[in-house]
């Protein structure tokens, strides 16, 4: 029997190698604000990408119509601000190791957040 509760994310694991990878570079407190910032951009660019594929697909779908997305409740993402274009930031820590950054964008990268599945789980 499957778990649908959504106790069970199935990528607890990857949320403890991102909080390694920023392992003495920044207090241990401030992890959150560096990865669930991330997260978060990730679970709404899969939640935008999943939606603009199937516009694009859907003969009278406009991919580029902010109000496709809004009446589904998917944020509009800007081109600029997509996953796929995401640039390294130190979010307002200088202290913050820029390879270590990379690595930690290239973890949350492989976690599916924003899909139609892994919405169902109420992540």
């Amino acid at each position: 029997m499957s778990d649908t509760t959504g106790a069970n994310l199935g990528f607890e694991n990857k949320l403890w190698m991102a909080a390694d990878k920023l392992r003495g570079t920044i207090d241990a407190a401030e992890y959150k604000h560096v990865v669930l910032g991330l997260i978060f951009l990730k679970y709404i660019s899969d939640s935008f990408a999943e939606k603009y594929e199937a516009l694009e697909r859907d003969e009278s779908g406009d991919p580029d119509d902010r109000d496709e997305y809004l009446a589904d409740t998917v944020f509009w993402v800007p081109a600029e601000a997509r996953w796929d274009f995401l640039l390294p930031k130190d979010y307002a820590r200088p202290s913050l190791d820029k390879p270590k950054l990379g690595q930690l964008i290239d973890l949350i990268a492989t976690i599916g957040l924003g899909d139609g599945e892994s919405r169902k789980k109420d992540i």
